[in-house]
């Protein structure tokens, strides 16, 4: 059988070829990501890292010097760790532009939505207008999609003049060290713009998970009921949190815990995230753990915070458990 052969000038990384045909097969020059957080920061320096310009849009030029600092010591860790030089650091950052005004998104071959999560109901309002404030600022060829795992892009895009255009994009956590991206196509989603996106993804190195499009798609409906059972064995008595996460680790060889992965994806999100398929799906198993909420309220929301489940010091290193 012959093999198929992909040539790099496909995927088009000069001005030259930007423009997207009739039936897709965009190239990617320039990304534009709106919210620079955590997802946002490791999108980012995904993109920047493959040779793509990225302009991001945050709230507030405070917002957008705090992430900066934040991607730019992420990176004194990768130097320390012998990950990459301090040029290639330099070209990194190069690459990567911040802004409060959604003009800077003008020029994008593809716009991803990365806002943190509020409730369900705020949380669509807000990404259907970021939706239109996008659509009014890019071309006809930009792909917009979202990076939202527990909402619909068929309901988030069902406003905007091209919903054709709108995907669902959802990197797992940690972006740059999961192998795969999970892409949804939407009720309005076009072949041309699925393939693109799907051509994206292999440009970032991942492979593409299809998944038909449901709230929580295959990650998130896997990992927060883990999570949120746990909770329920701890809260029973069954098993220290210590045990609890070695059991899973040492027994069934996966990275970390539940505990542990609980607070490296932020007990604020995956809190968020149970909420959403609880409203849309009524099963008790996606009902948040009173454990889960009383760390969540106290703002002990993970790593992001130095304490979750588990106390950590400023470099993210585990010290011990906060619960007795």
């Amino acid at each position: 059988m012959e093999e198929k052969v992909e040539h790099i000038n496909h995927y088009a990384l000069n001005k030259d070829n930007f423009k997207a045909s009739s039936n897709g097969h965009t190239s990617f020059n320039k990304v534009g990501i709106v919210g620079f957080g955590y997802v946002g920061q490791s999108i980012g320096r995904m993109a920047s890292t493959h040779g793509l310009e990225v302009s991001f849009v945050e709230v507030s030029q405070h917002r957008i010097d705090q992430t900066m600092q934040m991607l730019s010591k992420e990176l004194d860790q990768l130097i320390e760790r012998w990950g990459m030089t301090n040029s290639d650091k330099r070209a990194i950052l190069s690459r990567i532009h911040g802004s409060t005004d959604y003009n800077v998104l003008s020029n994008s071959d593809i716009v991803l939505e990365a806002v943190k999560n509020k409730t369900r109901e705020d949380s669509v309002e807000m990404r259907k207008t970021i939706f239109k404030k996008i659509e009014n600022i890019v071309s006809a060829e930009c792909i917009i999609a979202t990076n939202t795992s527990t909402l619909l892009i068929t309901e988030i895009s069902a406003d905007l003049k091209n919903p054709e255009r709108c995907v669902s994009f959802h990197f797992l956590s940690p972006a740059p060290e999961a192998r795969i991206v999970e892409v949804v196509k939407g009720l309005y989603t076009s072949d041309g713009a699925y393939q693109d996106v799907c051509k994206f993804a292999r440009l970032l190195d991942k492979r593409v998970i299809s998944v038909n499009e449901s709230p929580g798609i295959i990650s998130t409906r896997l990992v927060v009921p883990l999570i949120n059972e746990a909770c329920e064995i701890l809260m029973e008595g069954v098993g220290s949190m210590e045990d609890i996460d070695a059991t899973m680790r040492m027994g069934f060889g996966l990275p970390l815990g539940p505990f542990a992965m609980a607070d490296k994806l932020g007990l604020d999100k995956v809190s968020s995230w149970l909420d959403n398929l609880y409203k849309e799906f009524g099963d008790v198993k996606y009902k948040t753990s009173p454990l889960l909420k009383k760390l969540v309220r106290a703002n002990q929301l993970g790593r992001n915070t130095g304490k979750g489940f588990y106390e950590y010091d400023e470099e993210g290193n585990m010290i011990k458990s906060t619960l007795p």
